[in-house]
């Protein structure tokens, strides 16, 4: 370093001095491991730049013995995220999983109809009338691909209507997810020839046993379905077309079940160590997980001082966001870390990171540098 530059950085508070860095990242090449040491070569600068740090920072944690929390909006289970998630799951990475019915259902549609789905790259083109020419032959665009709804929700619901009639006779009520992991438990479904069940996160989280929570079930294909199903209106139009035999709506346990849940298991699985929390896309897939810990320390601890509602509940020990959404309007997508200290959900010394941009691109580069490929 030039002696000017030396003067340069003497002029400036020690506070700031800490935050410029000179030269190359720390880090070791190894042999083992050409991808992630092409991505750190060549990803030194804004958002590839953030990439190798969320990913690095990752698996610093996962090797220490740590785990991560995944989350997942939009519909990155049509996009098949689920051959990076399941390749994690299998590593031991993924302490759970919180997503949205939609990307819980259509990780199993995947699975029964992967041959039956097409793409559309030049999407952007089409004209109304076109889309409308999709909408009539029974063609369900989610931007580039096609979800084909006749060949798996309608494939998968005659089962998963035995599933809930049943639980009907029986007054049984059980979590959103706990039917479509019944399914597998039972064998009632046949995987398309296509398919590879590693691929299917759904499936690989029902083999290694890792906790699923699914807020707002309600909208996905399969929820309207079974709001339809349990409704027993007196409505002048929609009574004539009512379920003969309704199922009764109390078959499904409330989303405050779901919360239930992850306090306790929150509460039993941060004993030794932080969770990191791994956000692709936000909403409520994200917002609702990661407010367990205000949740604990606020509501259940409400008597209790800060300092020991802090030293009891252990925050997340990091956030890493992949997103394109802007910071305002008080949206939760691309609020960012800082905002979420003033939550108690992280500390002031915890990793946070947002990465800007689209996370099929971004996800799959973080999950190489984690399991070392």
């Amino acid at each position: 370093m030039h002696e000017s530059m030396k003067a340069k950085l003497a002029l400036l508070s020690a506070e700031l001095r800490k935050e410029i860095i000179f030269g190359d990242r720390e880090y070791t090449p190894n042999p083992h491991s050409p991808v992630s040491n092409w991505l750190v070569n060549t990803k030194r600068h804004c958002n590839g730049g953030r990439t190798v740090d969320a990913g690095l920072w990752l698996k610093k944690h996962c090797d220490s013995g740590g785990k991560i929390f995944l989350t997942m909006s939009g519909a990155g289970s049509s996009f098949e995220q689920g051959i990076m998630i399941g390749e994690l799951i299998r590593a031991g990475k993924i302490a759970a999983i919180s997503v949205t019915g939609a990307n819980l259902e259509e990780s199993l549609y995947r699975l029964v109809a992967h041959s039956d789905y097409a793409y559309i790259p030049n999407y952007q083109k089409l004209s109304r009338a076109q889309e409308k020419e999709l909408d009539v032959v029974g063609f369900r665009r989610i931007t580039d691909t096609f979800l084909p709804e006749d060949e798996s929700t309608r494939i998968v619901l005659p089962e998963i209507e035995k599933l809930w009639r049943e639980s009907d006779a029986r007054k049984e009520q059980l979590l959103w997810h706990e039917y479509f992991l019944r399914l597998f438990q039972r064998g009632m479904l046949a995987f398309d020839k296509d398919a590879n069940p590693a691929d299917c996160w759904l499936y690989q989280a029902w083999r290694e046993n890792i906790p699923i929570f699914v807020p707002g079930w309600e909208d996905s294909t399969m929820g309207n379905i079974f709001t339809q199903a349990c409704c027993d209106s007196d409505h002048p139009f929609l009574s004539e077309y009512k379920s003969s035999k309704p199922i009764d709506r109390n078959i499904i346990l409330p989303s405050v079940c779901y919360m239930h849940r992850l306090a306790e298991w929150y509460m039993d699985n941060t004993k030794e160590r932080g969770i990191a929390f791994l956000q692709l896309g936000g909403g409520i897939a994200a917002d609702f997980p990661i407010c367990v810990v205000p949740h604990l320390k606020k509501d259940w601890l409400a008597e209790e001082r800060q300092e020991v509602q802090d030293k009891v509940i252990r925050s997340w020990a990091g956030f890493i966001e992949i997103h394109d959404s802007t910071m305002s309007y008080g949206s939760y997508s691309g609020a960012g870390a800082d905002e979420k200290v003033t939550w108690g959900k992280l500390e002031a010394e915890s990793f946070g990171l947002q990465i800007a941009g689209d996370y099929t691109n971004i996800f799959p580069d973080i999950t190489a540098l984690v399991l070392g490929k």
